[in-house]
């Protein structure tokens, strides 16, 4: 691995995050752009706006975006378009995907697009890739126009190569792509005249099982793990992780950061009242009928059946909500029982207002500071 290349990384450097306040880790945020019953993407893209502002301005480390589709109430389709929004509307805070679904992009498409991000941001935009299709069968064969869909021990690790190689401008000679170069990038420190910075984005695996998990691990890369979809596998995961991990010019020692779900209001019934919005989302995915996340209203007054009362009890023992001291609380303890190294909070309701007092919430109950 070539000394520029180290530089950039700084063994962790634009990995590794500090702890604000009181919390033991840092805190960083996951934002889904979700659309409400009543609200149009427009609206939802604004909230992430103000999200993202202000989450810079109490100190949270980062915050991703992720790429779904075919969600009426997932407004964010396009990580990359998101990203430079977010980009011009903010200027400390680091900016990520979590993730880009890499089986439905051409390697080098996602390399000119972090590049041209990090040119737009330079040293703070991360690149989060995950393996899954981020949709249905259906729409993943729409995106990559085969119907042969493998997310297996296959492509995944070679697509991910692949991207590495253009990120870094480094295919060896004679390779078919050696002549190729994904611009913005390192090319361009190294043509006539160049002064173009040789630092790409750092790469995150991301997943919710073993599979992405010991791949970090061996690469030596930081990994992020859906624990806020997949709570039952964050402990074996990240243990596959810690198990597996060879040092890099990346990083000395493992970073892991988890998703975890976690809303706080004023009082647990408002807490309880807007998490359902979105329990009542995944009720409708999950049969089959997606749409726009609901109003506490619509939600309070759904007529649950037994099996998906069942659902949404089982679902909300994994979402953290309550008052900021129980929210701060339950935190701790998923902090302390997985060893995560940071956590990556996202907030699912209806409204942009329940979001935002959320994340302020949540950094008052931990004294962050308010960095104006």
């Amino acid at each position: 691995m070539d000394e520029n290349r180290g530089d950039e990384a700084n063994r962790g450097g634009r990995i590794r995050g500090t702890a604000g306040g009181t919390a033991s880790v840092p805190l960083s945020v996951l934002d889904l752009v979700t659309v409400g019953a009543g609200r149009t993407a427009s609206q939802a893209l604004r909230t992430s706006v103000d999200i993202a502002r202000l989450t810079e301005r109490r100190g949270f480390h980062r915050f991703w975006v992720a790429e779904h589709h075919s969600m009426p109430g997932v407004a964010s389709s396009s990580p990359a378009v998101i990203l430079a929004h977010l980009a011009a509307h903010t200027e400390r805070i680091r900016l990520g995907s979590g993730g880009v679904m890499l089986p439905n992009h051409a390697p080098l498409v996602i390399a000119e697009q972090f590049g041209t991000l990090e040119a737009m941001a330079p040293g703070r935009v991360d690149l989060g890739l995950g393996r899954a299709p981020g949709t249905d069968g259906a729409t993943a064969a729409a995106l990559r126009r085969t119907d042969r869909l493998n997310e297996g021990a296959d492509d995944f690790p070679q697509q991910l190569a692949e991207l590495t190689r253009f990120l870094d401008d480094d295919f060896p000679d004679g390779h078919p792509y050696a002549r190729i170069h994904a611009v913005p990038g390192p090319v361009q420190a190294t043509s006539p005249g160049g002064v173009q910075s040789p630092a790409r984005p750092p790469v995150w695996l991301l997943g919710s099982s073993g599979f992405s998990a010991r791949l970090a691990g061996v690469l030596g890369l930081p990994f992020a793990f859906a624990h806020h979809f997949s709570a039952r596998n964050t402990v074996p995961a990240l243990d596959l992780y810690r198990e597996s991990f060879t040092p890099s010019a990346v990083l000395d020692a493992p970073y892991a950061l988890i998703g975890v779900s976690a809303l706080a209001a004023e009082t647990e019934r408002e807490a309880r009242r807007q998490v359902l919005t979105g329990a009542l989302s995944m009720v409708r995915l999950r049969t089959g009928r997606p749409g726009l996340v609901p109003t506490p209203e619509d939600a309070e007054a759904y007529d649950f059946s037994p099996m998906e009362r069942e659902f949404v009890d089982s679902w909300l023992a994994d979402v953290v909500h309550g008052t900021p001291d129980e929210v701060r609380g339950g935190l701790d303890a998923l902090t302390q029982r997985t060893g995560a190294d940071e956590l990556m909070i996202t907030a699912n309701a209806h409204g942009g207002d329940a979001r935002l007092r959320s994340y302020e919430l949540i950094a008052d109950a931990y004294g962050l500071p308010d960095l104006g």
